[in-house]
């Protein structure tokens, strides 16, 4: 198990293809999900410095808020709520450039400014959520689909 990231500066893609290999051995051979999102969720803050990453997990017929990196969140999301219960309602990644113009965006922080969050989906049914939250307007896009959506794969629980 490795100890320590090792943080690549190239492009955002060369980034990606540096961190996914060292989060896949992070998560290799431990079975406690709430271990492997949690270090998911550090490697990710610390490589891109964003300005939340965590995950939601479908409990009850909602989302709670599961392992995370940032400040405080907003604890429980219906389905259809905001970026992140209709990524699960719609069990499809959402990319918003900004979110003043996603109609029912919950502002848990009124710093975020634009969000990406990919659907966890095992048996096909949504069992978690990755959401990742910017300072900065239209930050994210079809590299960070594409490679959010290949670590999710690496966490189907």
């Amino acid at each position: 198990m490795a100890e320590d990231l090792l943080i690549n500066k190239g492009t955002k893609e060369e980034q990606y293809q540096a961190l996914l290999p060292q989060i896949a051995a992070l998560i290799e051979g431990e079975p406690d999900l709430i271990a492997n999102l949690s270090n998911s969720a550090a490697a990710l803050k610390e490589q891109f410095n964003w300005w939340w990453v965590g995950f939601y997990l479908v409990k009850n017929d909602e989302l709670v808020l599961g392992p995370f990196q940032g400040p405080v969140a907003c604890t429980r999301i219906k389905k259809g709520r905001g970026v992140c219960g209709s990524a699960w309602e719609q069990a499809q990644t959402l990319v918003v450039p900004d979110v003043e113009q996603f109609p029912g965006h919950i502002a848990c922080s009124s710093l975020s400014k634009s969000e990406i969050v990919v659907p966890i989906i095992r048996d096909n049914s949504v069992m978690a959520v990755l959401d990742v939250d910017s300072e900065h307007l239209n930050h994210f896009d079809e590299t960070d689909q594409y490679y959010l959506e290949q670590l999710v794969k690496l966490l189907s629980f």
